[in-house]
């Protein structure tokens, strides 16, 4: 699951005791001569294959200097300049040794404060954890960061940042292990502690103290205050190539005093947080660390578990990974807990994931360093009060993510409000933002803000907020409904929460994309209603979506969403209510060809429509029933239907019903061969919906003119018409019924004999019937074997 990555080829012993009682480092001088430094720097350019100048290049110093040293004019040279020498030469830590060392009083301004004895290279990292699976791009991205260390480079500094239990001190530590031997000086490694059970962070005071003392600096000699302590810090890093590893990080401000001054170390941070002043300030390299994916979390899996017992069990293994989020942590915990018990199985432990409160139950282990519900806790202390309470909140929407305007609502809160406390909850890592202005919660962390949510938020006020939140969303979408369907009779809904602020839907292309970027988020909503018992909220949700979900093509949905209105308007009791979900249930079954069970709720609520005298409705109702029962190979029932259809339009002045039905009728008697009377009827529909502007329902007539016309034998007449159809499809995003009209055109185009254009039109519908996975896709398929190659077709 990984790829080989090299970071050269420097390497040095690790601690282990290099004697260096020089100037340099312990005070004590060895003399050597001129003509000795002279030969040996000579000799170190000569083993790297360098020349004068190369070296000078690569060490940032000048040509003379370099010359000056081999010629032995140069006889006490500072130890910064043998420094840069060593470093450009990949010396190993003993040869770098004899070179800063071999001149006796060699000027060297670290003295003063340099530790006294033998030089200890500190290798401080802690264990790699076993079983590293994945990461392939971020451990490329570090090399390439570490690869970029040298005198002349911005100060490297890469900070691994994510959510709790992501891996993020994995990855740091792995890589550090792998790439140890290109900083020859030595590793360094802090836990800042910065969310931690204890609760109290490491001050940099601290820190620079442990790093002081691993750099074997004498406590009676480490300064007092944090800036000395810093400055003394880079001083001994001058010039060193060293890693430091500074772990669990809670701010920006807690990293700075332990960035090296030297362009030659290299630092990675881990953090809950982005530590955007690092990113702005020290220019440092984000990583943003995210879940794995579902094969590197099945690997992991498997790791821990074992190949055999994962092979035993593999759907039980999969849902174990579904239910953990792929989230590293979580899938440590429960390979451990299956580990620890042998008669638990993987089916077992799957059913109680499923649940997204009960995970954590399943997740729960004594050790709090592998504790979900506490490596959660530690981010949630450090918020805001005003972020931990919408931490909380967000816990009650369903999903799959919230946009500003519905968290506002939701909150009670101003959008500019909001959106910072957003913005703090994406930096904290308990958001993620997959698009501007929308963000997602994992699974996990659902159910942990929910368990607070439940501790510290009355039942009482919970409601409150889902009845906010719903008022918000069941009210932007009958505004989008009737946005983009504005000849459809509009429901009577309750007066919104006063702390709900529906969004404004100014024209179509707002109503289109508010829909496109909330659809699946108006399923879960709907369906969270009815069982949290908004039964009023869940049908008139289901009205709303009704056309919106049949012209994106999303049959299947639709019908689920108006089945689930059907079971609220039952509850309810109110018989209003259930007549218009079975109409829209009718409705959304026609389109699946479903046609007895259409029949069936169309038929219902066209009965209480008349008992309750509503005429707007039972024309609705009636117009669709002439359709199915002309598929049911009811001719004349289904015209009977038109025309009562037709007589309650009229009576109630609904002009676009009008003119559906005589595109309706106009189908119809084409399908009857009276194809005069079609183009009439066509024509009728066309002028009526001219008069109104209704664009949509003209799409669908110049459709049926066009069968008319084809059949007429004026296939020309029928392309221009299919055309029509497609360019007003495709403005309003009706993909199934332009890929219908795609499909007659090219018919269309093959009798009128074009058969390269019938190709191209039937590429696109097929394209199109692909991306909704329709079955007449084979249909389509067929149609284009029938012309055969582009070429042939020429």
């Amino acid at each position: 699951m990984t790829r080989r990555h090299t970071l050269g080829n420097l390497v040095a012993p690790v601690g282990k005791a290099v004697p260096r009682p020089t100037v340099d480092i312990a005070g004590v001088p060895i003399a050597a001569t001129a003509g000795e430094l002279a030969e040996l720097v000579r000799a170190s350019r000569e083993r790297a294959l360098l020349t004068q100048d190369e070296l000078a290049e690569r060490s940032g110093l000048s040509v003379g200097t370099v010359r000056g040293l081999e010629s032995g004019r140069i006889r006490r040279p500072r130890a910064s300049t043998l420094r840069l020498i060593a470093d450009a030469l990949a010396l190993s830590a003993t040869d770098r040794a004899a070179l800063v060392g071999s001149v006796a009083g060699v000027n060297d301004d670290t003295a003063a404060s340099s530790p006294s004895g033998p030089w200890m290279v500190p290798a401080q990292l802690p264990v790699a954890v076993r079983g590293f699976v994945g990461r392939d791009e971020e451990l490329t991205l570090l090399d390439r960061t570490a690869n970029a260390v040298e005198p002349a480079s911005p100060r490297p500094v890469a900070v691994i940042a994510g959510m709790a239990g992501v891996g993020k001190t994995t990855l740091a530590l792995h890589w550090a292990h792998r790439a140890r031997h290109h900083f020859p000086d030595g590793q360094l490694y802090v836990d800042l502690r910065g969310f931690h059970p204890a609760g109290t962070p490491v001050t940099p005071a601290e820190a620079l103290l442990r790093v002081l003392d691993a750099l074997q600096v004498p406590a009676q000699r480490i300064p007092a205050s944090v800036e000395a302590r810093a400055g003394l810090y880079r001083s001994l890093l001058a010039d060193r190539r060293m890693l430091i590893v500074l772990d669990n990080a809670r701010d920006a401000e807690q990293v700075r005093a332990l960035l090296p001054g030297s362009r030659t170390c290299f630092t990675v941070v881990t953090s809950r947080y982005r530590l955007s002043g690092l990113v702005a300030a020290e220019g440092a390299r984000l990583l943003a660390l995210d879940l794995l994916s579902e094969p590197e979390a099945r690997v992991l899996l498997a790791e821990r578990l074992g190949e055999e017992r994962v092979r035993a069990e593999p759907d039980a293994a999969d849902a174990v990974v579904a239910g953990c989020g792929r989230l590293p942590l979580a899938l440590v915990i429960a390979a451990a807990r299956a580990v620890t018990e042998p008669g638990l199985s993987l089916a077992v432990m799957a059913d109680q994931l499923r649940q997204v409160r009960e995970r954590l139950d399943a997740l729960d282990r004594d050790d709090p360093a592998t504790d979900l519900r506490a490596a959660f806790s530690w981010s949630y202390r450090v918020l805001s009060p005003a972020a931990a309470r919408l931490l909380r909140l967000l816990s009650l929407p369903p999903g799959p993510d919230i946009g500003i305007s519905a968290a506002a609502s939701l909150a009670a809160a101003a959008q500019p409000r909001v959106a910072l406390l957003l913005a703090e909850l994406a930096d904290a890592h308990l958001l993620d933002s997959p698009a501007p202005g929308r963000y997602t919660l994992h699974d996990l962390l659902r159910g942990y803000a929910g368990e607070l949510s439940d501790r510290l938020d009355p039942e009482s006020e919970r409601q409150m907020w889902r009845r906010r939140l719903l008022d918000h969303y069941l009210h932007t979408a009958h505004a989008a409904a009737m946005r983009l369907e504005p000849h459809r009779s509009p429901l009577a809904l309750p007066s919104p929460d006063p702390d709900a602020v529906p969004e404004a839907m100014a024209d179509h292309v707002r109503a289109t994309s508010w829909f496109a970027a909330e659809r699946s988020v108006l399923v879960a909503v709907q369906r969270d209603a009815r069982d949290t018992g908004f039964d009023g909220h869940a049908w008139r949700l289901a009205w709303a979506m009704r056309d919106l979900l049949d012209w994106a093509g999303l049959w299947e949905d639709n019908l689920s969403v108006q089945r689930i209105g059907q079971d609220a308007a039952s509850h309810l009791g109110d018989p209003a209510a259930r007549a218009q979900a079975d109409k829209g249930a009718g409705l959304a079954c026609v389109r699946l060809e479903r046609l007895d069970e259409a029949r069936r709720n169309l038929t219902d609520a066209l009965t209480w429509f008349r008992q309750s005298g509503d005429l707007a409705a039972q024309a609705d109702v009636t117009c669709t029933l002439a359709q199915v029962l002309w598929s049911q190979n009811e001719r004349q029932g289904s015209i009977d239907y038109a025309i009562d259809s037709l007589s309650l339009y009229v009576v109630t002045g609904n002009l676009a019903g009008q003119a559906r039905v005589h595109n309706n009728l106009g189908w119809l008697m084409a399908q009857l061969g009276d194809h005069l009377s079609a183009v009439n009827h066509c024509f009728s529909a066309l002028a009526l919906q001219q008069r109104l502007g209704d664009r949509r329902g003209a799409a669908a007539t110049w459709h049926s003119l066009g069968h008319a016309h084809h059949e007429l034998g004026d296939f020309r007449a029928a392309v221009n018409c299919y055309r029509r159809a497609v360019d007003l499809l495709r403005a309003f995003d009706q993909r199934y019924e332009e890929a219908e009209a795609l499909a007659r055109l090219g018919e269309a185009y093959v009798s009128a004999g074009d058969p390269g254009s019938a190709r191209t039109a039937w590429e696109s519908s097929l394209r199109l019937l692909t991306a909704l996975e329709h079955p007449e896709a084979d249909h389509v398929r067929s149609l284009l074997t029938s012309v055969g190659s582009p070429a042939t077709s020429a």
